[in-house]
């Protein structure tokens, strides 16, 4: 890369930090159960090693390694004011296992060792060409035999439209000098082609796509995404190219649920299936043409591996993965173990409707347990003994379902039990790396958020906040309600009952009791709890 432009990116980077926090689809757990689905075995997150490009403050690699103390983790980034932060941020939580380094990713080379799964998260299309090659380059030498590397990068055809967008923003916003004068210019130049727009213009059908993503994101999103030096799309067919040169194999997206032509319906599957010949990468394309795709997350391994990749799901591997999984009848009523259709809402707003009493008896494990995953075999169990059915009958049952949803992306996976609390104890306990979290003071600001044991990032009340550094497990529920009633005492919380601020010793302690219950139910369906 160029001095000058790694100058601007770093200027960039340094004057408008990168919001950093955990990337769910990113987290090394998923990556490895992913693997595994399509017929791949991958190193255990627990003792990996790992790298991030592009690791901003260190929001997805810290909780990882909070996680993890058996492993090792290094991230590196070009702002060395992120860095800074994420290295302060490992100090307070007291971490040996994770490094940051203020470092410019093209000089990464084979002293810095190999790894288990590299991730690239928000950087490869935001980057010129040859920190792309390097980027490649490194998930190929730097990667460890049967490791896997994840990049995730804007996609055409999607992003045509939205070029449109980037260069009327560029072209008035550009030129200003603070990033407050460019993003502000930046909208006006919207507002005034959003007015003036022939109605039946391309701009006009562009806007109307993209305006609702402009007015809903946050400034560092749009200055990052819009107006960036560098925004460099490609098509995934060019960029499984761009691997493939490289030693590396295309496995799966990050979403599976993506990749299953059956998902798009009838008239889409059959012609896709013929047309592509059995070539996922073709499918892929297809698809993204299809959906109008601007963003793919996409896990590669080494070249030698391809051979065992299976995209036909095996029921052996179903039954060795975890499941985690929300179940909520549209009725609202409780989840009958009859042959009654019963349509719920399932995770990511999905809609699926249960029919035989085997399917009901796994939903309602899993709503229950939620957000601790539970095993095939005890879903199968649990699934038996409800139904009163034969075993093999029951166990055929589940499996099917359990690949359905998969497939429709209605349930989470891990290779191994994710510990969350599935009940909240008498003492509860949790996550040690939330309890010390810096941001949890009720001085610290109006927002705060934790990392949960999905690798998700979930908001918290200032009642949380207040509760968490408590929940050590040697703290009663008696001793938290104290706890809260002090902190009314001393004007740090206010409790409000009947429009009135509660004051009244027996009241204020009564209603303490009842905050910590409510609280500490949500903590422990957020997965903040351990179990």
């Amino acid at each position: 890369m160029p001095d000058s432009l790694t100058s601007t990116l770093t200027s960039y980077y340094d004057t408008v930090p990168y919001d950093s926090h955990p990337f769910p689809q990113s987290a090394m757990e998923h990556l490895e159960a992913l693997a595994f689905l399509f017929g791949l075995d991958a190193p255990a997150p627990a003792t990996a090693r790992v790298l991030e490009l592009g690791c901003a403050a260190g929001g997805n690699l810290i909780p990882f390694a909070a996680r993890h103390p058996e492993a090792r983790a290094v991230g590196v980034d070009l702002s060395t004011v992120q860095v800074s932060q994420g290295v302060a941020a490992i100090a307070h939580a007291g971490l040996s296992n994770v490094e940051l380094k203020a470092f410019n990713i093209a000089d990464i080379d084979a002293s810095f060792g190999q790894f288990d799964y590299i991730v690239c998260h928000g950087v490869y299309s935001w980057v010129p060409g040859p920190v792309q090659d390097a980027i490649l380059r490194i998930c190929s030498e730097n990667l460890a035999p049967n490791g896997v590397a994840y990049v995730s990068y804007n996609v055409y055809p999607g992003w045509k439209a939205r070029e449109i967008v980037r260069d009327a923003m560029i072209l008035r916003g550009g030129p200003r000098d603070t990033p407050d004068e460019k993003l502000a210019y930046a909208r006006g130049m919207l507002e005034f082609l959003e007015q003036s727009a022939r109605p039946d213009s391309v701009l006009k059908k562009t806007l109307e796509e993209t305006m609702p993503i402009v007015r809903g994101s946050s400034g560092y999103y749009l200055l990052h995404e819009f107006l960036e030096p560098c925004n460099e799309p490609c098509y995934f067919k060019e960029f499984a190219a761009r691997a493939d040169a490289r030693g590396l194999a295309y496995l799966c997206d990050a979403e599976p649920s993506t990749m299953f032509v059956q998902n798009y319906g009838e008239k889409v599957r059959d012609p896709l299936l013929r047309e592509c010949g059995g070539s996922q990468i073709m499918m892929e394309q297809y698809l993204d043409f299809l959906v109008n795709r601007t963003f793919r997350q996409t896990l590669l391994v080494k070249q030698e591996r391809a051979r065992d990749i299976r995209y036909r799901l095996d029921p052996a591997r179903i039954r060795a993965l975890e499941f985690a999984g929300m179940f909520a009848t549209e009725d609202g009523g409780a989840l009958t173990l009859d042959a009654r259709e019963q349509p719920c809402n399932a995770m990511r707003n999905l809609k699926v409707t249960l029919r035989l009493p085997a399917h009901k008896a796994v939903a309602q494990l899993l709503e229950a347990s939620y957000p601790a995953s539970a095993s095939a075999e005890a879903l199968i169990e649990t699934a038996t003994r409800l139904t009163g059915d034969p075993r093999d009958a029951v166990e055929r049952i589940v499996l099917a379902m359990l690949e359905e949803l998969v497939i429709l992306g209605a349930l989470r996976i891990r290779r191994t039990p994710v510990p969350a609390a599935t009940e909240v104890a008498s003492l509860p306990q949790a996550l040690a790396s939330v309890r010390g979290a810096p941001g949890l003071a009720l001085t610290a600001g109006a927002n705060a958020h934790a990392c949960n044991q999905w690798h998700e990032s979930v908001g918290l009340t200032l009642l949380e906040r207040s509760l968490l550094p408590l929940l050590d497990g040697a703290h009663s529920y008696e001793a938290l309600a104290e706890h809260l009633a002090a902190e009314v005492r001393a004007d740090r919380l206010r409790f409000i009952k009947d429009e009135q601020p509660l004051t009244d010793p027996e009241a204020l302690k009564d209603f303490a009791q009842q905050q910590v219950a409510l609280a500490l139910k949500d903590l422990r369906r957020k997965g903040l709890l351990t179990a």
